[in-house]
């Protein structure tokens, strides 16, 4: 008997033909990045990977623009023959508990679903006493027919869901390896973005637990990705030294940001990317309030991102668990050891342009980026 793996999409479905076709492809190719030397085939709605292996069904679950995957196996849409392999597949895995079939028919047959469910249902309760409960059954068997073929599971995995990776062009995300900025990374991966990375690595304000789990939060992002990311690492701690220096000093926290948005702008321009990606939420702290935000934006010309804004702190860390970040993000590490006592609320960009006098900015932000180290990390380290 054949068997497959079931990937199913849901967002690639509602594009045009031409886009659909091009978001299909790169499904593919990261699919058999990720269940190497599988066979694959398609058909509109459903990618099949020719494979037994439970295994392959759990990897492309993590393929981003994978909405489910299925083990299922393969027998043919003839009205006896499908009941009689869906008795065989459902019976040892009802055994006496309550049950409900899901029989769901794409194309022209001679019968309906609700044939199917009878029939294969009453044979099911004669092999096993077994009891059909639709609402909250201990036990689902899935039964979909498609054209000449039919498909027996009883597992759904769900899948990262999103676009495929790669397809939506590239951005450049500012990643310190605390909670938020590592899920905001992802979350644009997920939309099919493309990302590489940017550590402004603080230090000697911290040590070096710092710029390891940083890097370590990468790896795991890495882990996501069809191909190794790109992350580049400035050597932040003497010009954040500075800049917290200012005679404005209660302004230290916004022209923090605002140098790290324009070293992110010039690397960005480097990488071809389209757009700067941060973790900041709205009012999680005193440099993200509404002012902060738009004083610190106001710094660069490049599209800033923050898929995090509207999200509250326990929403982030639900994704952070579910990514595999969060272990690592609450790893010991110091925080920035500057920030003033009391830092502004209500910047303006007027003011923060003030306290920029004298600090030579574009300068030390162009030789930031310059000075920046570019290493390539694999998820196969994580």
């Amino acid at each position: 008997m054949e068997r497959v793996v079931i990937v199913r999409y849901s967002e690639l479905g509602l594009k045009s033909e031409q886009v659909r076709r091009r978001m299909e492809r790169a499904l593919i190719e990261h699919l058999r990045r990720a269940v190497p030397g599988v066979r694959v085939s398609r058909e509109r709605g459903r990618v099949y990977l020719h494979t037994s292996s439970e295994e392959a069904a759990e990897r492309a679950s993590r393929v981003f623009g994978v909405a489910s995957a299925s083990p299922a196996e393969v027998v043919s849409s003839e009205f006896e023959e499908l009941l009689r392999a869906g008795e065989e597949f459902a019976v040892p895995r009802v055994g006496r508990r309550s049950f409900a079939l899901r029989v769901r028919r794409v194309g022209t047959h001679g019968y309906r679903s609700t044939d199917v469910a009878k029939e294969l249902g009453r044979r099911v309760v004669e092999r096993t006493g077994a009891r059909v409960e639709l609402k909250n059954p201990e036990v689902e068997i899935f039964v979909e027919v498609r054209g000449e073929k039919a498909y027996l599971y009883d597992r759904v995995i769900r899948g990262v869901g999103g676009l495929p990776y790669g397809t939506q062009g590239r951005v450049l995300a500012l990643v310190s390896g605390g909670i938020d900025s590592p899920v905001a990374a992802w979350l644009m991966m997920r939309r099919g973005a493309e990302v590489s990375v940017l550590f402004m690595n603080p230090q000697p304000l911290v040590d070096e637990r710092t710029p390891r789990r940083a890097q370590q939060a990468v790896r795991v992002l890495a882990s996501w990705a069809p191909e190794p990311l790109r992350m580049y690492t400035a050597p932040y701690g003497e010009v954040l030294i500075r800049l917290l220096k200012a005679q404005d000093y209660r302004m230290g926290c916004v022209l923090c940001k605002r140098m790290m948005y324009r070293v992110a702008e010039r690397i960005a321009e480097r990488e071809g990317a389209l757009a700067v990606v941060t973790g900041e939420s709205l009012g999680q702290v005193a440099s993200q309030t509404l002012h902060n935000l738009a004083a610190i934006s106001a710094s660069v010309r490049i599209p800033v991102l923050r898929p995090l804004i509207a999200m509250d702190k326990e929403e982030i860390i639900a994704l952070a668990r579910r990514i595999g970040t969060y272990e690592v993000s609450v790893q010991p590490a110091n925080c920035c050891l500057g920030p003033p006592p009391k830092p502004v609320t209500r910047a303006s960009v007027e003011r923060a342009v003030r306290a920029e006098q004298g600090l030579e900015v574009e300068r030390l932000a162009d030789e930031l980026a310059e000075a920046a180290e570019l290493v390539e990390v694999s998820g196969e380290e994580a």
